[in-house]
């Protein structure tokens, strides 16, 4: 039965291509991603601690899956409890959505969000155009899956795809300042050209802001899963990893209770309640659900309803449940994320990042020196390239699709005067 919701402008590919006998076009594109490299290399990139660091811990390929769950089960509830709007033959396609959560953090560096900036402000201090972790989701996709030294590829997704992992719209260059993160590169206009078929943005969304908040449902259905699953498991593994206690949970609420509602302050204890109990995880586990059933839909009218439904519904989700996701938020940030060991951690992934791109840039960007210290496709690809920043974007499309341990390795092997292993090379 075919769904109706999806029209043809929605599986239009960016380039021609055949159709499948026996799966739609977003499981194609699903599994297209499953099997690439780049998502097999969340296994090795950090969530909140470092790969090794403990056996229990996420890392993002376990938190891509997790989301993934997250937001198959919205759509699922969405299809039954907006029964008004959705029905056999039209409701949201929770391939598309697991397509997209899947892909979500495809872009991320090694070492978590602070390497994201830290190779942003480094390309955007040579004028390279800055690095955002979304921005190269899309470029893997569009870009670089199955790429050859004599063509760029990408897996060719279709438009709905495309759209559906576009957190955020807005060019590098449409900032007043240059932005810490939030953008695509300019280079990818042609993809938001695509996705609104050459059509002239509206005014009251002609803003970066704007832009940015104008998603299509299926990505606003990834961002609340993604929102789910680390607001959620960043404080289990916090509290696993004993970086949130009882003690440490009753003193934050202390020097916070100036800043807290009574309902917040209601739900600090409750995790502390939890903590005492010893089944924290099992309590937590309940909360994902609630955060999906939280979940409804509410109709817009947009520019671009004559061509697709994707953009005529809005995800709303019930203020308390939005409270305590940010609540959740805060906790991590204040007693993980902000913790000494977490800094130490990421002030060595910045400086290794920042080591290696001195290097790569020296040697591959500023000039094509001939010395071979990274891999030979890649070597070939930029010393056939005149461009130099193009070449700066395949030095940032290598440096962020490492994985934490390689980009160790690397470094090891470049800084190291005591490491001389060949048995990994690269």
């Amino acid at each position: 039965m075919k769904n109706k919701f999806y029209t043809e402008f929605d599986l239009e590919r960016l380039k021609l291509s055949s159709t499948d006998q026996y799966r739609t076009y977003f499981q194609v594109d699903r599994d297209r991603i499953i099997h690439s490299s780049e998502f097999r290399r969340l296994q090795g990139k950090t969530q909140v601690f470092l790969p090794g660091e403990y056996d229990y811990y996420r890392t993002r390929l376990t938190h891509s899956i997790e989301v993934s769950q997250i937001g198959r089960s919205i759509c699922n509830y969405l299809k039954i409890k907006e029964f008004k709007i959705f029905n056999l033959e039209y409701y949201i396609d929770s391939d598309l959505v697991e397509t997209a959560c899947l892909a979500h953090d495809l872009g991320n560096p090694p070492f978590g969000h602070p390497c994201e900036f830290e190779i942003n402000r480094l390309m955007a201090k040579h004028g390279y155009g800055g690095y955002e972790g979304n921005a190269q989701t899309l470029r893997l996709l569009t870009e670089i899956f199955y790429k050859t030294e004599s063509n760029k590829r990408g897996m060719n997704p279709c438009r709905a795809t495309i759209d559906s992992v576009l957190k955020y719209k807005a060019t590098f260059s449409s900032f007043e300042t240059i932005p810490k993160n939030h953008f695509i590169y300019d280079s990818q206009k042609e993809f938001i050209d695509f996705i609104f078929a050459n059509r002239e943005i509206p005014n009251e969304i002609d803003d970066p802001l704007s832009l940015n908040n104008f998603k299509s449902i299926e990505c606003q259905i990834m961002d609340w899963s993604d929102d789910t699953a680390y607001s959620i498991n960043d404080i289990v593994d916090g509290i696993s990893g004993g970086f949130i206690t009882t003690d440490k949970l009753e003193r934050w609420i202390e020097s916070n209770k100036n800043n807290l509602t009574d309902f917040e302050i209601e739900v600090v204890k409750q995790i502390i309640t939890w903590i005492k109990e010893q089944n924290f995880k099992r309590k937590f586990s309940t909360r994902i659900g609630e955060f999906i059933s939280a979940c409804s839909i509410e109709h817009r009218q947009t520019f671009m309803d004559d061509l697709t439904n994707r953009y005529k519904y809005v995800l709303k989700v019930e203020e308390p449940i939005k409270v305590t996701s940010e609540l959740y938020k805060r906790i991590a940030l204040d007693l993980v994320f902000n913790s000494s060991q977490l800094h130490q951690i990421e002030f060595k992934g910045k400086t290794i990042i920042a080591k290696i791109y001195k290097i790569f840039r020296e040697n591959y960007i500023e000039e094509l020196s001939g010395e071979k210290i990274l891999p030979e496709f890649t070597h070939n690809l930029l010393m056939n390239c005149k461009d130099k920043n193009k070449r700066a974007r395949m030095i940032c499309d290598y440096i962020s699709g490492m994985t934490d341990s390689y980009a160790l390795r690397i470094y090891k092997r470049l800084f190291d005067p005591d490491y001389s292993s060949l048995a990994d090379l690269i």
